[in-house]
């Protein structure tokens, strides 16, 4: 990682960012405490976040985040810390706090492929594609999500905007409906074999009646005039 720090000598200058470089847990604490900005910057835009992640000083970065540090934060070539680490425990305290493993600087690299170009430890390099993959996972399914919501919500609204043109064919759906379930529990309840003989009792009973109206016969032609 020595490349992070070339002899920078603008460092001298902000103890912060030096603290940060060395490790230095308890100075770093008390300029913090003093009113030290946590997100303070070197000639290149990095922060103590960046330096402290470089160097796998976890507890620096902890005490960064407590005292309001940018985890978010980018230098001038759009590096986040994550692509400046390389320590297992600093990237899963990074990405546990929100910082997302797949934002790529200027030149369009992700921590992943730096760490690749670094030659890192593979523990290091087997997290961040575990992580990378965990992520292009999660969108898919937000994606698949999305999608779904928002075909079931222009389902919806083509099926009210239909309702709304055809009020009455709305009306008459929901009525025929409504006797179809009802005639359906009736026939389940009493028996198919005694609806039909219900209904053909009905039907004699209204050719009975029928007849002594009108004393005629229906159906049968040719029946003499009735005397009055």
């Amino acid at each position: 990682m020595s490349y992070v720090f070339v002899n920078d000598s603008s460092q001298t200058n902000v103890p912060l960012l030096q603290a940060c470089i060395d490790g230095d847990f308890n100075y770093s604490k008390r300029l913090l405490e003093s009113g030290f900005d946590p997100n303070i910057r070197d000639s290149r835009g990095r922060t103590g976040l960046h330096l402290a992640a470089a160097r796998g000083n976890v507890d620096i970065c902890q005490l960064l985040h407590k005292f309001g540090a940018d985890l978010l934060a980018t230098d001038y070539q759009c590096n986040t810390a994550l692509h400046l680490c390389g320590h297992v425990d600093t990237i899963q305290f990074l990405v546990s706090n929100g910082l997302k493993i797949d934002i790529c600087n200027h030149q369009g690299a992700t921590p992943l492929v730096l760490a690749k170009r670094r030659g890192v430890n593979k523990d290091v390099i087997r997290l961040l594609e575990s992580l990378e993959e965990q992520e292009v996972k999660g969108f898919n399914r937000g994606t698949h999500s999305k999608l779904e919501t928002m075909q079931t919500a222009e389902s919806e609204s083509a099926m009210e905007s239909h309702s709304l043109l055809n009020p009455n064919l709305q009306q008459g759906e929901g009525v025929l409906s409504s006797f179809r379930t009802t005639w359906q529990e009736f026939v389940e309840d009493l028996g198919f074999w005694r609806v039909l003989l219900l209904l053909v009792v009905i039907a004699l009973l209204s050719l009975g009646i029928a007849y002594y109206v009108s004393g005629v016969l229906p159906f049968v032609e040719n029946q003499p005039e009735l005397l009055h």
